[in-house]
């Protein structure tokens, strides 16, 4: 296939038909992207023929596919640094299985690498490394190998260097550029006729990459006892004889040397581990009770050849053996609690009970709000309670933006965000606000991305109200959190500042050489965002949570997809127009010509002696909260609690004027519907905050491993369908499972079967508390 741009509408119709997703694609020095805003979609289903029509009858740099799952279980090794180490593995398939490489599709690829692709008759996992090397250097300069640009960073021991990956793979939800980009050329096969390994060629070629692999971790550290003095398991990792244990169980010594090569029992040709300075490293993944990717000192590969991965068992055989010292006696001192620097405490209880789901006796409004909620409930596809309540809560936001206020100066402006997953009525709310404003001339006041924080100011210049709907939020705030520039931290910091604003006058930013810009008096900016929920929480970072935007944030949980309806096509009704046009037409405070809309002076909605009652009530609740959250040095806390009040006050506010827009008053129902609401609301963000929220990404994965037990049944899972669900490298799954196992939040449990040994992770659980 002729290496030109002008075959990429061609070719990805060719390869659509043969069952592959094809995406257009942009290169951007050693980067490499989708050329779509939003294209996780297609890492689940197929594109359609007029999708890929429409997408490549514009000029597009690239043509990648979508390995994993989608198409047709699609998996790619990928060979670096030139492909230095194409050659040497070519060799190692071709010997231990003749024939299989002729089948493989191959491409060279710009910089001199070769990609091999193939389908996997089973599921394949996320990307992994499989051989990498580890560079010297002597400074954190930056080197360039190969074209690429690698920075050095430091180790354990305090030297620089950089790794080096010759061989990954592409796997499920991964991408790879590939024939007939630019500089891709195949050389053997073609992608419309991908072979299909069974399980056992796949190995061969995953075990070939991970035989070149030069980088070996270090043992994982086994799990303490009280033992004093020199433990049986360190005695016998220093001088037992582990190649002798593994020839009894089965396995072959394929290459002597200074780094000898393993084969594992049932194989008879190819490597499956390595052993060197003592270190067992296992790259098989077929070689239980051995997981692949990982280092064994030779007293775990005893306990889990010999013991079933019983290690206080394996010790106390091992001691017997004459294996292991006793500490010394000090002068009858019992001193084995000092020495026991292995014990692992009991697991933390989460700090913030979990309320539950919000009720839905809290998703009523009367008035305008539950009118249009149910004209949106009645006419959607999908009906959704959560997101038909946030679209009509977040236009009665809009609507009185500018117009209304309490006696305490708050006004109507919110950020609200509905978390739901996909197809599941997250859009119908929003099409329903669009269509209304559109009907009252108020269609210019939309806005449906943020571009940046300058845009944001841009657009209330012009609109001083401004309803923002958009989905997908979490990929926001994780730009924010990933951006190496001001300009996503701007974004932030314009939400937070107008949020605050919209009782006073925000200053137009100044630019360099001219005029000032003007201000822009008492901005309402309300937000309608709507996310898939779990990617929104892994999204928020601390210090979101403690610089105030998750406190200024109403988040609602929609729950699972209700059944569908029949869509229909319905006019709005005329009550609904009346009481929008109502808002749109109304000017309160006097007059004072054309500097009436410049200078709003919105109407005060009075409060009842009762409903003051409760909001005072209201904020010493909050007040009590807030302290001991500063007594815990509970930062987020502090940040959360600090807003109920003001957030109560707001919510009142809207409930009121949707009961009655002409004749508002706040009363007793729409304050005790408001503290309700937040107060539940308050506890639930804390709570999937404390669940979700992480210092980093390890801390993140930790509670995503932890989520994934909670989710499954008698919260346990076996070990191969767990590594599948966390979508991950073997290395970084153990690196997991072995902190939390520490920790104590995770036990592991071991069962005899008729073939090998069954390895579950189960939750730890607290009998006590229920959880």
């Amino acid at each position: 296939m002729a290496d030109r741009p002008d075959h990429l509408a061609e070719t990805a119709a060719a390869y659509l038909a043969a069952g592959l997703s094809a995406l257009p694609a942009r290169r951007d020095g050693d980067e490499k992207r989708v050329a779509l805003r939003a294209w996780k979609p297609y890492q689940s289903r197929l594109p359609t023929p007029d999708e890929v029509q429409a997408w490549f009858s514009n000029a597009h740099q690239a043509l990648c596919l979508v390995c994993g799952g989608v198409s047709g279980n699609l998996e790619m090794l990928d060979f670096d640094l030139g492909a230095e180490a194409f050659e040497p593995w070519c060799r190692q398939v071709c010997e231990a299985a003749p024939g299989l490489l002729e089948r493989l599709v191959i491409e060279t690829t710009p910089s001199g690498g070769r990609h091999v692709a193939y389908r996997a008759a089973t599921a394949v996992c996320g990307n992994l490394k499989l051989a990498q090397r580890k560079l010297s250097a002597t400074s954190s300069n930056p080197i360039v190998i190969c074209g690429k640009t690698y920075v050095p960073r430091k180790d354990a021991g305090g030297a620089w260097h950089v790794l080096l990956t010759l061989v990954e793979t592409r796997g499920e939800g991964g991408i790879f550029l590939c024939a007939p980009s630019v500089g891709y050329r195949l050389v053997q096969g073609d992608f419309t006729n991908l072979p299909v390994l069974s399980a056992e060629e796949r190995e061969m070629l995953l075990s070939a990459a991970w035989a070149l692999n030069e980088v070996v971790p270090a043992p994982e550290p086994v799990p303490r006892g009280t033992d004093a003095g020199t433990r049986p398991g360190d005695d016998y990792s220093a001088r037992g004889d582990v190649r002798a244990l593994l020839l009894k169980h089965g396995w072959t010594l394929a290459k002597p040397g200074e780094n000898e090569y393993w084969r594992r029992p049932g194989k008879t040709a190819g490597t499956s581990a390595t052993l060197k300075d003592r270190v067992f490293y296992v790259f098989s993944s077929n070689a239980a009770p051995f997981e692949p990717q990982k280092a064994y000192a030779p007293f775990t590969v005893c306990a889990l050849l010999e013991h079933g991965g019983d290690f206080p068992k394996a010790a106390a055989v091992l001691r017997a053996e004459g294996f292991g010292a006793d500490a010394p006696a000090q002068d009858g001192v019992d001193i084995s609690g000092i020495l026991n620097v292995g014990h692992v405490e009991e697991p933390v209880e989460p700090s913030v009970a979990d309320p539950g789901p919000l009720p839905d006796d809290l998703l009523r409004i009367p008035g305008f709000i539950g009118e249009l909620m149910d004209f949106s409930l009645n006419t959607a596809p999908y009906p959704n309670q959560m997101m038909a309540f946030c679209g009509a809560l977040a236009m009665q936001s809009f609507l009185a933006g500018r117009k209304v206020r309490d006696g305490g100066d708050n006004r109507t402006n919110l950020y609200l965000l509905g978390l739901a997953f996909s197809s599941a009525g997250k859009d119908w709310p929003r099409r329903v606000n669009t269509k209304l404003l559109w009907q009252v001339g108020l269609g210019h006041c939309v806005g449906d991305k943020f571009a940046s924080g300058e845009g944001i100011q841009d657009a209330l210049f012009l609109n001083p109200t401004m309803l923002f709907q958009t989905d997908e939020i979490d990929g926001l705030l994780q730009s924010i959190n990933k951006s190496r520039d001001g300009r996503q931290e701007s974004l932030m910091g314009t939400l937070l500042t107008m949020y605050t604003s919209s009782a006073s006058v925000y200053p137009m930013r100044r630019k360099a050489g001219k005029e000032h810009p003007g201000a822009i008096d008492q901005p309402s900016l309300t937000v309608f965002g709507t996310a898939v929920p779990t990617h929104y929480y892994e999204a928020l970072s601390t210090r979101m949570l403690s610089n105030g935007f998750f406190a200024r944030m109403i988040v609602l949980e929609a729950g699972s997809r209700g059944e569908g309806q029949e869509p229909t096509i319905c006019d709005l009704p005329d009550r609904l127009i009346e009481t929008a046009r109502w808002w749109a037409d109304y000017q309160p405070g006097p007059r004072q010509g054309n500097l009436l809309n410049i200078h709003p002076v919105p109407a005060v909605v009075e409060q009842t002696d009762e409903a003051k009652a409760l909001l005072v009530e209201t904020r010493r609740r909050a007040e009590e909260a807030y302290n001991q959250a500063e007594a815990g040095r509970d930062e987020v806390g502090t940040t959360v609690w600090g807003r109920v009040s003001e957030n109560v006050r707001k919510l009142a506010l809207i409930y009121a004027v949707s009961e009655n827009h002409q004749r508002p008053q706040i009363g007793r129902e729409a304050v005790s519907w408001a503290s309700r609401f937040v107060e539940h609301q308050t506890r639930r963000m804390l709570f999937m905050a404390s669940q979700h929220v992480a210092e980093g990404e390890f801390d993140a994965n930790c509670l995503k491993l932890i989520r994934k037990l909670q989710g499954a049944e008698d919260h346990a899972l076996e070990h191969s369908r767990l590594l599948k669900r966390m979508k991950m490298d073997s290395r970084t799954f153990h690196e997991l499972i072995n902190t939390l196992i520490q920790r104590g939040d995770v036990e592991v449990i071991t069962a005899p079967t008729a073939g090998r040994p069954s390895t579950k992770y189960r939750l730890r659980v607290n009998e006590e508390a229920g959880t």
